[in-house]
């Protein structure tokens, strides 16, 4: 199985920022896109931002700009660059992979999720 590792979420000013990661573990061959999403309260979740195997990204219109994506194959780990951050980005954030299995199956993986509070 694969398991997937969040962290870097909290509590930060308007303005501020953050850097979350999310490392994968278990048995993986092969990562293919990773991306995060974020489910804000009484909303359905939603794209934040994706990457591919390549390193190519892709943004929601409502980060761009002020989010950076980026993975270290290396590491099996994504991240997630928030600047600028606004009240409205508050959220829970998942990370999500998709993700070739030692045994050659290829799954869809949530993380756990990591609340990110912007307030004064």
């Amino acid at each position: 199985q694969v398991q997937l590792v969040e962290s870097g979420g909290g509590l930060v000013q308007p303005g501020g920022s953050l850097r979350l990661s999310c490392a994968a573990s278990g048995s993986v061959f092969s990562i293919n896109a990773m991306g995060w999403y974020r489910q804000a309260p009484g909303k359905q979740r939603e794209l934040v931002t994706g990457i591919t195997s390549g390193g190519s990204p892709n943004y929601a219109d409502s980060v761009k700009g002020r989010f950076t994506i980026s993975r270290d194959n290396a590491k099996n780990t994504v991240y997630l660059q928030m600047n600028s951050l606004k009240a409205e980005d508050t959220a829970v954030y998942y990370c999500k992979i998709s993700v070739v299995t030692t045994g050659l199956r290829y799954l869809e993986v949530w993380g756990q999720g990591t609340l990110v509070t912007v307030s004064s």
